[in-house]
């Protein structure tokens, strides 16, 4: 296997959000130059000027670049992405930095796609401020899945430090059209992304999963709800039929407070918050957003623009890191699959 190190682009995401402070204290650390490539999206001086520099430290130094082309290893790299500097107040996200996020994850996107880069890191955006007529998706996820041509994608939370890993079936939707969107075929699509991304992202040849139910209760055998009965588990039976270590469908509530979720590889949640909250609880500060299916490997902190730590310089690097280091891990693994199978 090449030991060059991975390329990684970093979308500077809502710009009025901790974005660029997450990346900056990243970055912060030398010895990640011993593990990738890091490429800012983004002026570094517009952004990462006004950050405080601590006694006796030199202040970060880029290549300020037109084309990642010109990419070189074992430097801090800046790719330009705009011309003309944003007025901006940290806290508020404005027209200006929804439009700085959307030029700074398309160029990257562009990048990746050209195979100038290994793997993305995108910093929070928000949905609603990053909306333009030329962008009209809920979310990071949805925007990949279709620029890169992937039939199906997966929202897989990953703290690889707990080996706590759990995806959604169902992601940015309303919980008032789960139920509808839930059908045998998604879910047979989700769990089949959720097993190859195990197996080929994280190196697990026989990976065991667990299914959650969507109602309270797993349904009660129909009596609070018919999905599980009719939905859920024929699907878990013929994974586990064809030899899959696929099981459930499991009460929520229980499966987390219990501990249960430990005895499996990843966990498969029914819709968003089901998932989320619990990871959230036991991984927030180092929890790692990875959109499972892609041909290319993208990763992101697990929370959001967190507008009122902008401009405090308070805000935890740690998760930003995490994702940093995931994507090293995965760009790594899909390399060797990669060998092996040639």
């Amino acid at each position: 296997m090449s030991k060059t190190l991975p390329r990684l682009g970093f979308s500077v995401g809502d710009l009025a959000g901790i974005g660029p402070e997450v990346i900056y204290k990243t970055l912060r650390d030398e010895r990640l130059l011993q593990q990738c490539t890091p490429v800012v999206y983004g002026t570094a001086t517009s952004l990462f000027d006004d950050f405080p520099v601590e006694p006796h430290t030199e202040p970060l130094t880029f290549r300020q670049l037109r084309d990642a082309a010109d990419i070189a290893p074992g430097r801090l790299n800046a790719v330009t992405c705009w011309d003309d500097d944003f007025v901006l107040t940290p806290g508020q996200p404005s027209p200006a930095s929804g439009q700085a996020a959307r030029e700074s994850l398309l160029a990257a996107s562009r990048d990746l796609k050209a195979g100038l880069l290994d793997a993305i890191v995108t910093a929070p955006i928000s949905k609603e401020n990053t909306q333009a007529d030329d962008f009209r998706y809920p979310g990071h996820t949805e925007f990949l899945t279709s620029y890169f041509g992937a039939g199906d994608s997966l929202m897989f939370l990953v703290d690889e430090s707990q080996s706590l890993r759990v995806a959604t079936a169902t992601g940015h939707i309303a919980l008032k059209d789960v139920s509808t969107r839930l059908n045998a075929d998604l879910l047979r699509t989700k769990i089949r992304l959720l097993l190859k991304s195990l197996q080929h992202d994280f190196g697990i040849l026989k990976p065991k999963v667990a299914v959650l139910g969507l109602n309270p209760h797993a349904g009660e055998n129909g009596l609070i709800g018919r999905e599980e009965a009719d939905v859920i588990a024929p699907v878990i039976r013929q994974f586990e039929h064809d030899g899959h270590l696929v099981f459930g469908p499991y009460p929520a509530d229980g499966y987390f407070g219990t501990g249960q979720f430990r005895q499996f590889d990843a966990t498969l949640s029914i819709y968003h918050d089901q998932g989320l909250i619990p990871f959230k609880l036991m991984a927030f500060e180092q929890g790692v957003n990875f959109t499972a299916g892609l041909p290319v490997v993208r990763t992101s902190p697990d929370h959001g623009t967190a507008y009122g730590l902008a401009g405090k310089f308070a805000a935890d690097a740690s998760s930003f890191r995490s994702a940093v280091y995931l994507a090293c891990d995965v760009v790594r693994a899909r390399q060797a699959a990669a060998i092996v199978r040639v």
